[in-house]
């Protein structure tokens, strides 16, 4: 005997989807809500330095400097601040010397771009000088070596029996 497939009233399926959504829906406003990640003392120590050292915070840093602005940033971690709101704070506190990474903007800019332009030039001569290289090898391998004359064979020969070959 064959089935029929039968479809599912209309009625049924709107019903599923209420259900579902039912469920769902009082977890929605908890998603909406959820607070951003908790800002951390080793979070930002990466990104901050200390001007006397010369250092991020995370290298140990213990001049009187370091150790003022690790507990500036405790506190406004206690205050719930976010991580940039700290990093600004920072610097209207202590001055733009204490962030570790430089602006995109200005001057600054080179800090970004240098590395990367260097990385890549340094990238092309060595791709440059291996196509070179290979173009050499290329042309070496093309050459046909001469025959051995009479007297070349002859020695050939000579070095062959006194070294026992």
């Amino acid at each position: 005997m064959r089935r029929r497939h039968v479809p599912l009233p209309q009625s049924l399926a709107v019903a599923t989807l209420a259900i579902a959504g039912a469920i769902a829906l009082p977890g929605a406003p908890a998603l909406a809500q959820a607070p951003d990640p908790k800002t951390s003392l080793p979070d930002i120590e990466d990104e901050v330095m200390c001007p006397v050292c010369g250092t991020t915070l995370e290298l140990a840093s213990e001049s009187p400097q370091a150790i003022r602005e690790r507990e500036f940033i405790r506190q406004q971690i206690a205050q719930g601040r976010t991580k940039e709101e700290i990093k600004d704070a920072l610097v209207a506190e202590f001055g733009e010397e204490v962030l570790a990474t430089p602006d995109d903007e200005g001057f600054d800019l080179v800090a970004w771009l240098v590395p990367g332009l260097a990385s890549a030039a340094g990238g092309a001569a060595i791709l440059g000088g291996l196509r070179r290289w290979r173009g050499r090898t290329g042309e070496l391998g093309d050459e046909t070596p001469a025959a051995l004359g009479d007297e070349d064979d002859a020695r050939l020969d000579a070095d062959l029996k006194r070294y026992g070959g």
